[in-house]
Formats: C-alpha cells, sequence, structure tokens
C-alpha cells in the first residue's frame, strides 16, 4: 500500500472533526437535537416538523466550502463513476437511510458517541456493507 502524502491532511482533518463535534454538541445542548443530515434536511419537508434552525444548519454545510476557500485551496475533486452509478449510489443511500432510521452522522457521530445500541449496530453495518461493496468493485467487478 502506498501512502498519497500529498493527500494526508492530519491538522486539517483534525480541525474539521473538531469542528463537527462542537457543532453536533452544540445542537444537542441548544435544541435538544441531533445532527443527522438525513433527519435534518427531511424535517423541511415536514411542516410541524420543520425550523429555522435547520435551514441554518444546513446553510452551515454549504458554505463551509466556501470558508475554507478563504484559507486554503479546495483539494481537486475526481468523480470515477458515471451518471447511472451515481444515481443508484444515491437512491441506496437514501433507502439505506429510511431503513436505519438515519444516516452515517447520525448514528456514527453522535448516537455511537451517546452509547445508543441501535447507532453501535446501525454504524457496524455502515462500514460492513462499505467493505463489502469496495471489496466487490475492486476485486470482483473489476471497477
Amino acid at each position: 500500500m502506498n501512502l498519497d502524502w500529498s493527500a494526508f491532511t492530519p491538522v486539517a482533518s483534525a480541525f474539521g472533526g473538531l469542528l463537527i463535534g462542537a457543532a453536533a454538541v452544540l445542537l444537542m445542548g441548544g435544541a435538544g437535537r441531533i445532527a443527522g443530515i438525513s433527519g435534518i434536511l427531511g424535517g423541511l419537508w415536514t411542516p410541524e416538523r420543520g425550523g429555522s434552525w435547520r435551514v441554518a444548519f444546513l446553510l452551515g454545510l454549504f458554505a463551509s466550502p466556501w470558508l475554507y476557500r478563504l484559507g486554503a485551496a479546495l483539494p481537486a475533486i475526481t468523480v470515477e463513476a458515471g451518471t447511472a452509478r451515481l444515481i443508484a449510489a444515491g437512491l441506496l443511500v437514501g433507502i439505506g437511510t429510511r431503513y436505519a432510521s438515519g444516516c452515517t452522522s447520525g448514528h456514527g457521530v453522535c448516537g455511537v458517541s451517546r452509547g445508543s445500541p441501535r447507532s453501535l449496530a446501525a454504524t457496524a453495518l455502515f462500514m460492513a456493507a462499505g467493505f463489502g461493496m469496495v471489496y466487490v468493485m475492486r476485486h470482483l467487478a473489476g471497477g
């Protein structure tokens, strides 16, 4: 295995992790809400669950790359998948978040840190499915 040293960014990664953790703690402590993106986005379509905090949270997500760009260059993004594969992947992720009652941010970041058994199981399944799919795509499907 070769390490791409130009993509090795432990300081930026640690800082990003601290920001994600701080946002999750602030949302939980301030609003009593879980910082799960699928729930935050899905709540916008349900009037009784909506709220300005959801819009502010999502605007912060979309604004963060632009703010990052003020201090450093954004990394190059390379997508090595066709449109059909990206659409299929998006649909599968969406279906998975419905079956798991949440996404990787809600379960993996917030649920695991709270010791939620459901989130621990969901995160283990997310990871296993990811490992399995990478194996299939790289070794069996020739991708």
